[in-house]
């Protein structure tokens, strides 16, 4: 006998049906930003490496690696704006946020956060900031720190919220410390203290000892008894913490801006003597240990088909490398020339690795030249959001790229290499352009030089061809005039315009 078909059986038939052709959601965004990380410092792409990666190799197993990658800066704080905006840093300034210094932004720059929460995106910053914010002296009749290198505890009153940082940037929730070599030094969630500073930190009187190099803290406020071996470690459960209240119905993006393998050079105990490359290689090791426990805890919650993950770092690495070097022979640098505040190719030449299960290909390796200032198009473009023609004027959709789709080859055409106003760099196609006799900000030891066979210039300007000559060593200035007259005027016209892409 036929039974009857009932109201609720209809109901749960177009429930069914609903359900079954509902549209995937858009993908959850983890970026996992790492802080003075070399591109020689990525086991997979150093065939001489004497640091394990094995979280991050695997993440490059099942995804793309990037082998010409580059940050916008050879330095931290201009390199996040970057990568927040798709704007070149230097259409706001050079030189990082100090302590206690103001914010990077303008109030009418857009950052992907804010893009993606118009898709009703989920945001959170974890770790690192650095990109300033609205301090208020109770000092000062206008509420202006006059000297920011000589802020004490009592200068500011700490239970009032400060403005200007990753809250009233598009970002949902906040937690870190700021800056672990700059004041103050304290938690903050959101934007509040969790604990006053009330004792002063005084120039490398830290009261623990570094495994490599100097403390380079700065002086300033710190709540007692302020341990930096907590840092990373609690950085990383409250990342795990915030990726387990996640829903799978919502998506989104989390930024997580490692204080590591920055100095000072802290990996904690359990990490010392994981690698062959002294204290810096086991801050290495440990930072990618936090990756994968990353990496793991999406998998654990059931984000990981999901999710698109990024992994890079906002510079080249820091001058203990070329130390580094002589004494363990592992190069951080790769085979690069020069280091972090650089514009020779190893102070922003950085690892970049994009994980996108049934999007991107696993295991795939793409030699397209990509900043880090296109990742904003490139996931606005994910998230099926339009850019506004006056967001990310300087950003490349390399979705394309991603997907193994057709485009045209090179994607960019040019990219400006910067740190400070004294040294520019274009790069387009396989020539780089530099419009000094150096790309470096300081000379490099001499004993490093004659190990990699460098040698000093003494033409007005540089030329090379990087697919022939990445270390940088064969100077072609005299022999292609055209080509230098050709770069010099695109440096120029990219510095004067307002954007460099066209939409």
């Amino acid at each position: 006998m036929r039974k009857p078909i009932t109201f609720l059986s209809i109901v749960f038939f177009l429930i069914t049906i609903s359900c079954g052709t509902k549209k995937n959601p858009l993908p959850n965004i983890v970026i996992i930003y790492a802080d003075d990380m070399g591109y020689g410092d990525l086991n997979i792409q150093n065939p001489t490496s004497k640091i394990p990666t094995p979280s991050l190799d695997q993440l490059a197993a099942e995804g793309m690696r990037f082998t010409d990658a580059h940050s916008s800066s050879g330095i931290c704080s201009p390199s996040r704006f970057a990568l927040l905006t798709g704007m070149y840093h230097w259409r706001r300034q050079h030189e990082i946020v100090g302590a206690f210094g103001k914010p990077f932004f303008n109030d009418s720059d857009i950052t992907l956060p804010q893009l993606l929460k118009t898709k009703g995106y989920t945001t959170a910053a974890i770790g690192k900031w650095h990109l300033g914010w609205n301090w208020v002296s109770k000092n000062d009749s206008t509420g202006q720190i006059n000297n920011p290198n000589q802020v004490l505890p009592e200068d500011i009153d700490w239970t009032k919220p400060i403005a200007g940082g990753p809250t009233d940037r598009g970002f949902d929730y906040y937690f870190g410390d700021g800056t672990i070599n700059f004041p103050p030094y304290a938690w903050i969630e959101n934007n509040r203290f969790l604990e006053a500073p009330t004792e002063l930190m005084e120039f490398n009187q830290v009261g623990f000892e570094t495994k490599e190099g100097n403390w380079e803290f700065r002086v300033g406020p710190k709540v007692k008894d302020w341990n930096p071996y907590e840092v990373l470690p609690t950085l990383t459960q409250k990342t795990l913490e915030w990726i387990g209240n996640q829903s799978q119905d919502q998506p989104f993006f989390l930024f997580f801006a490692l204080p590591s393998p920055h100095a000072p050079i802290i990996p904690n105990e359990e990490f010392d003597g994981t690698s062959q490359a002294g204290g810096y290689g086991d801050f290495v090791v440990q930072t990618d240990w936090v990756a994968g426990q990353v990496l793991k805890a999406l998998k654990e919650n059931g984000l990981e088909e999901n999710t698109i993950v990024i992994f890079s770092s906002d510079n080249g690495p820091e001058h203990y490398a070329w130390d580094r070097a002589l004494e363990y022979k592992h190069f951080s640098m790769g085979e690069y020339r020069g280091l972090k505040r650089d514009v020779w190719e190893g102070g922003h030449h950085v690892p970049m690795i994009v994980k996108w299960p049934s999007k991107i290909k696993a295991g795939t390796v793409s030699t397209e030249l990509i900043s880090q200032i296109d990742l904003m198009a490139t996931l606005a473009e994910a998230a099926e959001i339009t850019l506004p023609q006056d967001a990310a004027p300087d950003s490349y959709n390399f979705l394309p790229v991603w997907k193994e789709e057709p485009y045209q080859s090179p994607l960019r055409e040019a990219t400006i290499h910067n740190t400070y106003a004294s040294i520019w760099g274009i790069r387009k196609g396989d020539w780089l352009f530099i419009n000094d006799s150096t790309g470096g900000h300081r000379k490099i030891p001499e004993d490093f030089a004659e190990l990699r066979g460098y040698s000093d210039f003494n033409t007005p300007g540089l030329l090379f061809n990087m697919n022939e000559d990445p270390e940088q060593k064969n100077n072609l200035y005299g022999d292609f005039p055209e080509k230098v007259e050709e770069l010099n005027l695109l440096l120029e016209n990219y510095r004067e315009g307002e954007k460099t892409v066209k939409r």
